[in-house]
C-alpha cells in the first residue's frame, strides 16, 4: 500500500533552524531567566588545563568567541565579566554551531 500521507516535517535551512533556537533563548530567558550556571560550567570545562585536549578546547572555544566578536584580548575573560551584549553575541555564535554541526556528515572517517 502506498504511502499518501503528505510529510509530517517540512524540511527548513540552517538560517531557519538559527532562528528557531535564538527564538527559544530568548523564550527561556523571559521563562526561566538567565542560566549562567551552565555557561560557566562550559567555560570551565573547555578551560580545563589537566584534560588531554586542552589545546583543541582552547581553540575551539577561541573560535566561539570569535564568531560572536569578542575581541581577542577579552577571551580569557570569565563569563559573568562579560558584557550583556558579550553574553547575547557567545550565545548567538554556540547557538550557531549547534545548527552546522547538527547538519555534519552522519559517517566521518578518519584515515590513516
Amino acid at each position: 500500500m502506498a504511502n499518501t500521507e503528505k510529510e509530517k516535517f517540512t524540511q527548513i535551512n540552517l538560517g531557519q533552524r538559527l532562528e528557531g533556537l535564538n527564538h527559544l533563548s530568548r523564550i527561556r530567558a523571559i521563562y526561566w531567566g538567565e542560566n549562567e550556571k551552565e555557561l560557566n560550567r562550559f567555560l570551565a570545562d573547555m578551560r580545563d588545563k589537566t584534560d588531554r585536549y586542552y589545546e583543541e578546547n582552547k581553540r575551539a572555544l577561541s573560535a566561539i568567541f570569535y564568531l560572536a566578536n569578542i575581541p581577542r584580548i577579552r577571551h580569557d575573560s570569565e563569563f559573568n565579566h562579560f558584557t550583556q551584549k558579550e553574553k547575547q553575541a557567545l550565545i548567538r555564535a554556540m547557538n550557531h554551531i549547534k545548527v552546522v554541526v547538527s547538519q555534519f556528515p552522519k559517517y566521518l572517517t578518519l584515515a590513516g
